[in-house]
C-alpha cells in the first residue's frame, strides 16, 4: 500500500508541474498571430523562466550522500524540487528581443510585459502590420501567472553494484492526462561511484568521510492539443490554402545533464553532504500543426489568412553552468528523508522521502 501511495503522490506532483505548463497553452497559442519568426521569439521570451526552472528541477535530487549503496541494496524515492525564478526574468522588454518591424508595441510607452513567472497583470499590446504598413491585427501578450516557483518531481530507484558503484533510474510511463492537459512521460539514468573503496579496503578507516563522483541524465516529454480556429470573417489568401487545422498541438522535450563531486559524513542516522558540479538543460519543441494566421486585408477591408505549418520551433540551451548543493539524508530503518538547497543562476530546494533496504 505504501508503494502505491508513493506512485500516486508522484502522479500528483507530475500533474502539478504539467498544469503549470498547460496554464499558458491558450495564451501562448495566441502569439502565433505575429507570424512564425516573431511568435518563436515571443514564446521564448515569455516562457524563459519556465524552461530554466524546469531544467534546474530535472537535474536536482539525484544524490544526498557520497556513500554508494552496498551490493544489491536498494531504495525507491520520491522528491520534489522548487526552483526560484530570478526576479530579472519576471518581465521582458518587447523592443529588445529582435521582433520584426511588422510587429510593434501598440503603445510605444508600454514595452515591458510579464513573463510566465511575472505578475498577473495584463501583458502589453502588440500591433501587426502588413507589407504595405496597414494594421491588420492587435493582440495582448499573456498575463503572468504570479508563480515564481517552478515545481519538478523526481521518482527514482537506486541499487548498489560491485566496486562502490550505484545505478540510478528515473522513469514515469507515458500517461495521457486528458485532452485539456495532454500526455507526459519521463525517463532518466544515473551512476554514482564511491572513490575511496577503489583504492584500498582500509580507506574508510584512514579517511573518515565518503567521497564520490556522479552523473545523471533526465528527459521529460510533454504533448498537448491546441484548437486555434480561423478568425471570424477571414478568408483564405489563396484557394491553395490548407483547410484542415485539426493537427494543432504543443510539443516539448526537456532534457538535463548533471555531473557532481560529493563529500559526506555519516553520524549515526544523519548524513550531511556537500557537492560541487556542472549542469546543463535544453528545451526542444514548439507549436506544431497547421495554423491560420492573418496576413493581409483585401481592398474591401476583409482580412485574409495564410496557413503556417509548425509556426513556433524552439531548440535551445536554457541552463549551462556550475552549481553548489548542500543538504542531508536521514536514515530511519527502511525509511529515508532527504533535503537539499542548490545555489546557481536559479536557486532551488529539494525535498523527498524514500524507502529502502540497507545502507
Amino acid at each position: 500500500m505504501k508503494k502505491f501511495a508513493l506512485i500516486r503522490s508522484c502522479g500528483l506532483a507530475l500533474l502539478l508541474s504539467i498544469s503549470t505548463i498547460a496554464f499558458s497553452q491558450s495564451d501562448v497559442s495566441g502569439l502565433i498571430k505575429s507570424g512564425p519568426a516573431d511568435a518563436t521569439k515571443l514564446t521564448q521570451a515569455y516562457l524563459k523562466p519556465l524552461f530554466k526552472g524546469f531544467g534546474v528541477g530535472l537535474n536536482s535530487g539525484w544524490n544526498n550522500s557520497a556513500h554508494s549503496k552496498n551490493l544489491l541494496r536498494f531504495d525507491l524515492r520520491l522528491g520534489l524540487t522548487g526552483t526560484v525564478v530570478s526576479p530579472i526574468d519576471e518581465t521582458f522588454d518587447l523592443t529588445k528581443i529582435g521582433l520584426s518591424s511588422n510587429v510593434r508595441p501598440t503603445n510605444p510607452a508600454q514595452t515591458l510585459t510579464p513573463s510566465f513567472a511575472g505578475e498577473k497583470s495584463q501583458g502589453a499590446s502588440l500591433s501587426i502590420y502588413d507589407s504595405a504598413n496597414q494594421p491588420i491585427e492587435t493582440f495582448a501578450m499573456p498575463k503572468g501567472t504570479g508563480f515564481g516557483l517552478i515545481p519538478t518531481p523526481q521518482l527514482q530507484g537506486s541499487i548498489g553494484l560491485p566496486k562502490g558503484i550505484e545505478l540510478q533510474v528515473r522513469a514515469t510511463p507515458k500517461v495521457n492526462l486528458g485532452k485539456d492537459i495532454g500526455t507526459i512521460g519521463m525517463m532518466g539514468a544515473g551512476v554514482k561511484v564511491e572513490l575511496l573503496p577503489l583504492f584500498s579496503g582500509m580507506a574508510d578507516k584512514i579517511f573518515p568521510i565518503d567521497i564520490a563522483v556522479a552523473a545523471g541524465y533526465t528527459e521529460f516529454k510533454f504533448e498537448a492539443p491546441l484548437d486555434v480556429k480561423v478568425p471570424v470573417g477571414a478568408i483564405p489568401e489563396s484557394p491553395a490554402q490548407v483547410k484542415d487545422f485539426s493537427n494543432q498541438r504543443i510539443e516539448a522535450k526537456f532534457s538535463g545533464i548533471n555531473a557532481e563531486a560529493i563529500i559526506s559524513k555519516r553520524f549515526l542516522v544523519f548524513t550531511p553532504f556537500l557537492s560541487l558540479g556542472y549542469h546543463q538543460a535544453k528545451t526542444e519543441g514548439g507549436i506544431k500543426g497547421n495554423f491560420p494566421i492573418i496576413t493581409g486585408v483585401t481592398p474591401l477591408g476583409q482580412k485574409t489568412y495564410t496557413n503556417y505549418s509548425n509556426p513556433v520551433n524552439i531548440k535551445q540551451t536554457d541552463i549551462n553552468g556550475f552549481r553548489t548543493n548542500i543538504g542531508f539524508q536521514l536514515n530511519l530503518a527502511f525509511f529515508r528523508i532527504y533535503g537539499s538547497y542548490s545555489m546557481a543562476e536559479y536557486n532551488s530546494f529539494n525535498g523527498g522521502i524514500g524507502f529502502g533496504l540497507g545502507k
